[in-house]
């Protein structure tokens, strides 16, 4: 779309039948909507005004994916309507290089065409990674891509890969009343968040009843009619209705015929680029998770930009900003931006900490969500913000208030405003104010 708004002719090919990619097929927005759906089901079972007076609810995995298709349409047609206003010619089929300004297009009747253009922008994707010596034609074995397609309701489910997406169906799971084993390669959850977040969410799955095997790596799966059996190096044997593979992705490149253009990808199917994305192509450009990190969707909408802004006018002044907020939708989620605590203590940086407790707040104590908290870490000489880390139901969108006084330029980056503004009450809002107050009474005269 910044392309065609800059007066270029462009074309997008898209190998499925809708538009959006992983991220509304497969990735972000049915994840995300499973689990909405999910957690305002377990809301309903803790509210006391429907204890007594309903019968307790059961609701399948399916049940509640009919939430998540809805909206998987309505995002799809979406971005269908944004390319027909804004005149961008739409191929579906597979699309593979002849030459460095020449693509095949393979269509589903067999039928072809062949697209010439001065630049060619890649942004295919990727996709779960499949170890080879695991047989994910079995109908007891998934990927995060494969698991919506699940029919029967799990009572015990294994989940292979304690990241992001790992953690995020741990929540799903659980919540729908299945026992979820979780199997972690590393010694800790989601080691790149700040450590105090990471261990209240491994405390929330404990406390919850999920089992986490840290440490561990598998040998083999042994499948079954009813179930399968994961082997793992260790000498240990888990046993559950299916198994959830999410260890990683793999850049959708392997079908594009890089080197009929001299561009080899990485052992994990992912491109290198420079600053404005452009390849060691010159006209050919990569964007999103097809580059890795940080494989984020809300990323990748502002490398798109950034690219198209370079390809139109040779150059572009914005770059992709370097605290990118990291939102993760587990049950309750985790949300951060900027600096952790260890790494402003291995740089040396002398900080403090403000904390707000979401139980003292009173919009939490109404909507029930008091489990989490805020914590603010800045600068104890310039009270600069130098980290926002939040736990605890809509910490994806807390967590952007801090984000927009951590990005003002000098001054205008400091605690002292959560202090001295005025917060709406009651609202979740208002623990900035909290932990600003709280962070302040720590620091030495």
């Amino acid at each position: 779309m910044n392309l065609s708004k800059s007066h270029k002719k462009v074309a997008v090919i898209e190998r499925q039948q809708a538009v959006g990619g992983g991220c509304v097929h497969w990735g972000t927005i049915p994840s995300k909507a499973l689990r909405h759906s999910v957690s305002r089901l377990i809301e309903y079972k803790a509210n006391p005004l429907y204890r007594f007076t309903e019968k307790p609810q059961r609701h399948t995995f399916q049940d509640i994916l009919n939430h998540a298709s809805a909206v998987i349409s309505k995002q799809s047609n979406l971005r269908s309507s944004f390319y027909e206003r804004n005149r961008i010619h739409l191929y579906q089929g597979d699309a593979s290089f002849i030459d460095k300004h020449t693509i095949k297009v393979q269509h589903i009747d067999g039928s072809q065409d062949v697209l010439t253009a001065r630049t060619i922008v890649i942004a295919t994707g990727s996709r779960p990674y499949r170890p080879p010596s695991v047989d994910f034609s079995h109908p007891r074995i998934y990927d995060s891509d494969t698991i919506l397609s699940l029919q029967h309701n799990p009572q015990r489910v294994l989940i292979y890969g304690a990241g992001v997406i790992g953690c995020e169906y741990a929540s799903i799971f659980k919540g729908l009343g299945a026992k979820v084993d979780l199997i972690n390669t590393r010694d800790r959850l989601l080691a790149f968040m700040d450590a105090e977040i990471s261990d209240a969410l491994s405390y929330h799955f404990w406390n919850s009843g999920i089992v986490i095997r840290h440490n561990e790596d598998f040998a083999k799966v042994e499948t079954r009619d009813d179930g399968v059996i994961l082997h793992l190096k260790s000498g240990k044997r888990v046993k559950a209705d299916c198994i959830l593979f999410a260890n990683g992705r793999t850049g959708n490149t392997d079908g594009l015929n890089l080197e009929a253009i001299g561009l080899q990808a990485d052992g994990r199917g992912q491109l290198k680029v420079n600053e404005n994305y452009q390849t060691s192509v010159k006209n050919v450009y990569a964007v999103g998770d097809v580059i890795g990190y940080p494989s984020l969707a809300s990323a990748a909408f502002d490398q798109g930009r950034i690219a198209a802004d370079a390809i139109a006018h040779g150059e572009c002044a914005a770059k992709l900003i370097i605290d990118i907020p990291a939102g993760i939708y587990t049950i309750p989620e985790m949300s951060s931006v900027g600096k952790t605590e260890q790494q402003l203590t291995a740089a040396k940086i002398p900080y403090e900490v403000g904390r707000a407790q979401f139980k003292h707040l009173a919009r939490a104590q109404i909507t029930g969500t008091e489990v989490g908290s805020l914590k603010l870490l800045f600068h104890a000489e310039t009270k600069e913000l130098l980290g926002v880390h939040c736990f605890g139901e809509r910490a994806s969108e807390i967590v952007h208030i801090g984000q927009a006084i951590m990005e003002q330029k000098g001054p205008g980056n400091n605690i002292e405003y959560f202090v001295n503004t005025t917060f709406n009450y009651p609202t979740m809002a208002e623990a900035y104010r909290v932990a600003a107050l709280n962070g302040l009474n720590r620091l030495c005269d």
